[in-house]
């Protein structure tokens, strides 16, 4: 089953391509075929084969030899990982459901943000509307431990971005605020902890690698979402092992 899982995300990430491409610029995910950027010959099947047609073409297309972006099949590859680990952590059930499109959102999410360095409101709105009909009809979480963790996950960016006059984005801090009621609060300041400390790493080995500057914006969004894949998935074992570490339990 888990290998299913694993192919079944590799084949969602090739959707979730289409989505890091045609969003920002406005465009339908829902019909449209998809074309070389390049040359703009419309891609077969095999040209489309998740992971593996990148392979066998040497990262280039088909038609007009043109290199392709390194990040088709790493977002395939990505998102058949992150399938395969919710499944493992979560087994066969409800809750494998609610968390493998909130991931995918995400991983949408922190691309976009990669490339454009914008999130999108209607992602955003998608997180909520998503993570409010969970709260409704199959809740993990009391109504007041989710909108705690809201009220956490946008307040404390929000404080940051007032602090800072400017360092944290508007979409950085309504992600927080929508993901929030999904973590609960402990889970919240768990995976903001792991964003900052992430986000510094990524940080400091871009601006040593000469890959970003030092006043130039480094993307916010894809170190939240591994905060909040993480703290999801492992938070509870997480803040446990602290605890008793601290002596605090």
């Amino acid at each position: 089953m888990a290998g299913i899982i694993f192919l079944f995300g590799l084949l969602i990430g090739s959707f979730l391509n289409v989505c890091i491409v045609r969003i920002p610029n406005q465009e339908t995910i829902i019909y449209g075929s998809s074309r070389c950027p390049h040359c703009y010959t419309r891609l077969r099947t095999p040209d489309l084969i998740p992971v593996l047609s990148f392979l066998f073409l040497k990262g280039r297309c088909r038609y007009c030899h043109a290199p392709v972006s390194w990040r088709y099949p790493l977002v395939e590859f990505l998102t058949g990982l992150l399938y395969y680990l919710t499944y493992e952590v979560t087994g066969f059930q409800p809750l494998l459901v609610k968390y493998l499109i909130l991931f995918s959102l995400l991983v949408i999410i922190a691309f976009i943000d990669i490339d454009r360095q914008i999130i999108p409101n209607q992602l955003v709105l998608t997180v909520l509307v998503w993570a409010i009909g969970w709260q409704i009809f199959w809740p993990e979480l009391s109504w007041r431990e989710s909108l705690l963790g809201s009220l956490l996950g946008g307040g404390i960016l929000l404080a940051v971005a007032l602090i800072s006059q400017g360092g944290m984005g508007g979409g950085d801090i309504k992600l927080m605020f929508a993901a929030g009621l999904v973590l609960g609060s402990a889970a919240t300041l768990l995976a903001l902890f792991l964003a900052f400390v992430s986000g510094a790493l990524g940080g400091g080995i871009l601006l040593a690698t000469g890959r970003k500057q030092r006043k130039e914006p480094i993307p916010f969004g894809p170190f939240l979402a591994f905060g909040i894949w993480v703290a999801l998935l492992w938070g509870d074992s997480l803040i446990e092992f602290y605890l008793n570490l601290s002596g605090l339990r």
